[in-house]
């Protein structure tokens, strides 16, 4: 005979399904934010899927790329970063680029890691279904 779960694992289980939908949902906002209008790099890798430590790696190389072949960003901006929580803010240049730039530049790019070679194989798909 099986028992009816009780009061605390049916909150816990609803908690987790919650914390589920939180996550996806903020992933499919990322997602649509990218598709909507032009964003960083690194960005549009998370949005992909790619882990945040080889997002970094992978957009540096995008970034020689798009070097190598002349392509400007769509749009750039100046943002302030406070640093540790501190009041000094220090303002950044950053460069914000559309999926059909993207979608180029990883045609472009032959990385040689793995992780790397995945990441991009994530990106390309991501910014080549937005087209």
């Amino acid at each position: 005979m099986t028992h009816p779960s009780t009061r605390r694992e049916h909150r816990a289980n609803r908690r987790s399904l919650r914390a589920e939908l939180r996550r996806r949902s903020a992933a499919h906002r990322l997602a649509a934010s990218c598709r909507r209008r032009p964003r960083s790099l690194a960005t549009v890798a998370i949005a992909a899927g790619v882990a945040k430590d080889t997002a970094t790696g992978v957009v540096n190389g995008l970034r020689s790329v798009a070097k190598r072949l002349g392509v400007t960003p769509a749009a750039t901006a100046r943002t302030r970063r406070t640093v540790a929580g501190g009041r000094a803010h220090r303002t950044h240049t950053v460069t914000r680029w559309t999926l059909a730039q993207v979608a180029r530049l990883t045609a472009a790019y032959r990385p040689r890691k793995a992780e790397y070679i995945a990441a991009v194989a994530l990106i390309a798909a991501f910014a080549g279904g937005a087209r």
